[in-house]
């Protein structure tokens, strides 16, 4: 199995625990002191990258560190706005299929701007993907124009865009430093909104856990996701492959939520599974004649 596909599948494990500890929070804290307080869960993972050997630059390290800092702080601004649609009492079935749309802001600026090309089978593993995110994002019962569907919206976008500075972020500097700076990022982001709010009285000890969790499955995942796309992934794969996180979410939704899945949900799970397989197959690389010479 290619070192990207490990990267990506352990990104989705880390993403599908988070979108259900933000659910768990709930009113204990506001989606702005999520975002603050979740921070201390970044920090293992930063002064991890922060002592590591491959803080390397291949390419323009400022242009990088860039790309990572601001791809951080589209990620901030969307996470508050996730936070406070479960706030509004959204079921996370719901929620968590619906946000995962965000590849196909990812998958669309990538084709259009970066020129990446897809084989037949694995155009056929992204249709496929964003057809299963489709069917769990549909819900019969909560219908489509929710309430709460215009605040879903934002995170799609920010996080879609994220997703290809992400990327850009790679083609500079090593996975480890721009996942660096990207967590980087969320440093000042909590500052300002700790410093802007009145902090809650009387927090449960269990809530404090749950924050700190929620930052570090957070972190741990994108820092899986950035090496997925050093490790010469492409984005317009990666991108819909990490955002099938659900396949996650809604089995654990069922246990400790106790949330139901309807057929829709079950049919998009099988999709999935075979969008795996099909996202995983690459086209071999043609042989180079030793009488071509190659750039360095």
């Amino acid at each position: 199995m290619r070192a990207w596909l490990l990267w990506t599948l352990l990104a989705l494990v880390c993403w599908g625990v988070w979108a259900l500890l933000a659910r768990l929070i709930g009113d204990a804290l506001s989606p702005a002191q999520q975002q603050t307080f979740s921070t201390l869960g970044l920090l293992p993972v930063l002064a991890a990258l922060a002592c590591s050997k491959k803080l390397t630059a291949t390419g323009n390290r400022r242009r990088g560190a860039l790309f990572a800092l601001g791809a951080g702080f589209l990620t901030c601004l969307g996470n508050i706005a996730y936070y406070d649609v479960l706030n509004r009492g959204a079921k996370a079935a719901t929620v968590v299929p619906l946000t995962a749309l965000y590849p196909l802001v990812t998958v669309l600026l990538a084709v259009v701007l970066l020129k990446e090309r897809l084989n037949r089978i694995q155009q056929t593993g992204v249709g496929l993907s964003l057809a299963a995110i489709y069917l769990f994002n549909v819900q019969q019962d909560a219908g489509f124009f929710s309430a709460w569907l215009l605040v879903a919206l934002i995170p799609i976008v920010l996080w879609g865009v994220s997703g290809l500075l992400q990327k850009l972020a790679t083609n500079h500097i090593s996975g480890e430093l721009s996942t660096l700076w990207f967590l980087a990022a969320f440093v000042p982001v909590a500052l300002f909104l700790l410093l802007s709010q009145r902090l809650p009285a009387g927090i449960a000890p269990k809530t404090w856990l749950l924050v700190t969790l929620l930052g570090f499955a957070f972190a741990f995942g994108n820092f899986a996701l950035l090496a997925a796309f050093a490790s010469n992934g492409k984005a317009s794969v990666i991108a819909p492959l990490a955002g099938l996180y659900p396949l996650v979410s809604i089995p654990v939704a069922i246990v400790a939520l106790h949330e139901r899945i309807g057929w829709r949900e079950g049919f998009g799970i099988a999709l999935a599974l075979v969008s795996v397989m099909a996202l995983a197959c690459e086209t071999p690389a043609k042989p180079v004649s030793a009488a071509t010479p190659q750039p360095s």
